[in-house]
């Protein structure tokens, strides 16, 4: 009995990916509904937030500003844009804080360049990038100084501060009563207020977090 030839497959060409300068990424997200970050050519989809997330960022800037009022210092949240020229990437952290005048790149009022603190909200899909290659990234800022990661599943908080022979030194805080302390500004907050009306509970807002994997 002859044997039935199978159809070819026909092979599918490899798609080819698209690179975009900072110029065409900056146009496209000025008339996004979301928002994404620009690493070196690819445009990367950011996540969404949950509440807790959301809370955790304002706990913390109700009480910032207010403390170090008298300072010279600017706070910025999440939608102003950090440019950091070495590793060509336009990225949104949760918060900024930067001492004197911000320096903004190219005159562009959405683009700063000069943070001395940036304070990251940790989420299930992007945890290990942003102590990974985004804080990479970060070290390469002349200004940068600390950096503050709050977990938004339980009270812990990590602190990365430069110390005057350039060392990041770790210190964490794992208790409602440990109180967070900077190195670089002035200020101090026990974790009870910047975990103010968390619930640890609440484990379905993380199924609508879009599950993106962020490249180091």
């Amino acid at each position: 009995m002859p044997t039935q030839e199978k159809p070819a497959i026909a092979k599918q060409p490899p798609t080819e990916k698209r690179y975009y300068t900072p110029e065409e990424y900056l146009a496209l997200e000025e008339s996004a509904i979301d928002k994404s970050e620009y690493h070196d050519g690819e445009i990367i989809p950011m996540t969404g937030g949950t509440t807790n997330h959301n809370k955790l960022a304002l706990n913390f800037c109700r009480k910032f500003p207010l403390t170090i009022k008298e300072q010279d210092y600017e706070t910025f949240i999440n939608d102003v844009r950090l440019w950091i020229p070495l590793t060509r990437r336009y990225v949104y952290p949760d918060i900024m804080v930067i001492q004197g005048e911000p320096v903004y790149h190219e005159n562009n009022k959405t683009i700063v360049t000069n943070p001395l603190v940036i304070i990251e909200v940790l989420s299930n899909s992007t945890k290990d990038y942003d102590r990974g290659g985004k804080f990479l990234a970060y070290r390469s800022i002349p200004e940068f100084r600390e950096y503050i990661l709050i977990d938004q599943y339980s009270y812990h908080i990590e602190q990365f501060a430069k110390n005057s022979n350039g060392k990041w030194v770790l210190t964490e805080y794992d208790s409602e009563e440990s109180v967070l302390t900077l190195e670089s500004v002035e200020f101090q907050m026990p974790l009870r207020e910047i975990y103010e009306r968390i619930n640890f509970d609440v484990k379905d807002e993380e199924v609508n977090e879009s599950i993106t994997e962020i490249q180091g």
